[in-house]
Parts: structure tokens; sequence; C-alpha cells
């Protein structure tokens, strides 16, 4: 599937395809995209990445995060639920998450920051297609949080990414 068809059309007709986020940096390090236009709350989350060993890029609106998306498959993205939402109301950034092909979705640990959902809600995960809901007012906890949610995540994953790699479709 092309990636650029399943941006929102506005978006796809104005992106730079200059820019690689990542293109002087270890191919084999960890990447991490913050969509959060909050100072605080980026900030929290930027020194909590870092600590786990995330290279972090912070886009300031959703046409700068899709550049990113073009050019780089992030092993974390956290978004904000009401990151450069659209005149008509929807967070394109998560929209164009749940439109990529499984086989690459499933790379991508996502995380919302969410100030109407709680913490560690799988419910609402599973309803809002992301791997882990952080309420914003414990963002304070989001480095231990996201430490275990990804461990417990690459375990349940392990057997099926393995049974991938041994017959060669990773």
């Amino acid at each position: 599937m092309n990636k650029e068809k399943s941006m929102p059309d506005h978006v796809t007709e104005e992106i730079d395809y200059s820019g690689r986020p990542f293109d002087y940096r270890d191919t084999d390090s960890a990447t991490s995209m913050v969509c959060e236009l909050d100072s605080a709350i980026n900030q929290k989350i930027r020194e909590s990445l870092n600590l786990l060993n995330f290279n972090v890029i912070e886009p300031a609106t959703s046409k700068e995060a899709f550049k990113y998306m073009t050019f780089h498959t992030f092993n974390v993205i956290v978004v904000n639920e009401n990151f450069d939402i659209g005149k008509d109301g929807i967070n394109h950034v998560l929209q164009y998450m749940e439109s990529l092909p499984m086989f690459v979705r499933r790379k991508i640990f996502v995380v919302l920051v969410s100030s109407t959902f709680a913490t560690l809600d799988y419910m609402h995960s599973l309803n809002k297609s992301v791997n882990l809901i952080i309420n914003k007012d414990e963002i304070s906890e989001i480095g231990l949080i996201l430490k275990k949610e990804m461990e417990e995540n690459e375990y349940f994953y392990h057997v099926f990414n393995e049974f991938l790699r041994k017959y060669g479709k990773v």
C-alpha cells in the first residue's frame, strides 16, 4: 500500500519530501516521534524517552509528522488526542496510523495521551487502535508505564514475530 495515498489530500499536496529525520544517526537505534503541543508534557515525554535510549523527533504539525513518517518507521509514536486537530475535528496522525497495513503498524508502538481516557484503559486502546493510553494527569509516570507496556508487547508478539522471521515474512 502506498503511504501517500492514505494521507489526507490536503496534506499530501504540500509535503516537502526532502527531509529525513534520522539520516545522521545509527540505523539500528530506537526512534520515537512525539506529537504533543503542551511544552510541559512534551518535555516530560522527551526526557522519559531519552532515558529509555530513544532518539526523539518533535513535529509541530501533522503535516510535519507525515513528512517524517513517509521516510521512517518509528519504534514509538506518542500523540496527543488533540494534536493539530483539523477543521474537520479529526486527528489526522491517528487516522493515518489506523490506515497503515498491519505488517507496518505492528512495528510501531503507539501511545495516546488523553485528558478523557484513563491510563492503561485497554478497551479504549483497542477502540482507538493504539497500544497504550496515558492520561495527561499521569504523564509524570510515562517512563515507567511505557517501559513496562513495551516489554509486555514484545513478550506478547515474540512467538508471532519469530514465526514471521523463520518463514521469511519480515
